[in-house]
């Protein structure tokens, strides 16, 4: 059966550069080798949705279940490299935040990772293009099978928006979902997207935030 447009799916994947180097996978023993702190684990989606790379799910769209290699332009991939993403900030900032500004430090910057050029002279240059972009990568992908359980469908769309599981029931053509508070607002701005692929109306239930002690 060729996958089309909205279909779920589960694969395993590999995602190299040129000469090699594993920068993603979901599979345990690519993962050991780069010792990376990622867990293996299934990776379900939704084709065309923008839950992967859109040029990987233009390539899966048609196809059947098997094995793929993907070749990828840095355009289609992680971008081209930009000039204007390399900034100057003041060593203060860095300071501020009870952080030492050190050439090739990677850090997290608002959210945003970025890799420290050089500091010089009270400034620093750093650098917040994706460390991919501009090259070229290939992903090795296995399509396993098509997901046709709802409830899973399900899981695999909350864990994309919120990066977490929710529980939830499906109730009279109704997704009840329960969130809480500080997701619940953003949670209803899916619910366009669930009625698209599932059909049912989105209706959120607030729930105290867990303690986490």
């Amino acid at each position: 059966m060729s996958l089309k447009k909205n279909d779920f799916i589960e694969i395993e994947f590999v995602g190299k550069t040129l000469d090699g180097e594993v920068f993603d996978s979901n599979i345990k023993e690519e993962l050991d080798r780069i010792n990376s702190k990622a867990k293996a684990k299934e990776f379900v989606f939704a084709l065309g949705q923008g839950m992967f790379l859109p040029a990987i799910d233009e390539f899966l769209i048609g196809k059947d279940l098997g094995n793929y290699k993907i070749e990828l332009e840095p355009e289609n991939a992680f971008g081209n490299r930009d000039q204007k993403m390399i900034q100057l900030i003041p060593e203060s900032v860095f300071r501020q935040h009870n952080v030492r500004p050190i050439a090739g430090y990677v850090f997290n910057f608002d959210g945003k990772l970025a890799k420290i050029l050089s500091v010089n002279g009270g400034r620093v240059r750093v650098d917040f293009n994706n460390p991919l972009a501009g090259k070229q990568v290939i992903y090795e992908i296995k399509i396993k099978r098509i997901v046709s359980n709802l409830e899973e469908k399900i899981k695999s769309l909350n864990e994309f928006f919120f990066r977490k599981e929710l529980n939830f029931e499906i109730k009279d053509k109704k997704l009840i979902l329960e969130a809480p508070k500080n997701i619940s607002k953003f949670a209803s701005l899916f619910k366009e997207k669930y009625s698209e692929l599932f059909g049912l109306d989105l209706e959120i239930k607030e729930i105290e935030e867990a303690n986490k002690n």
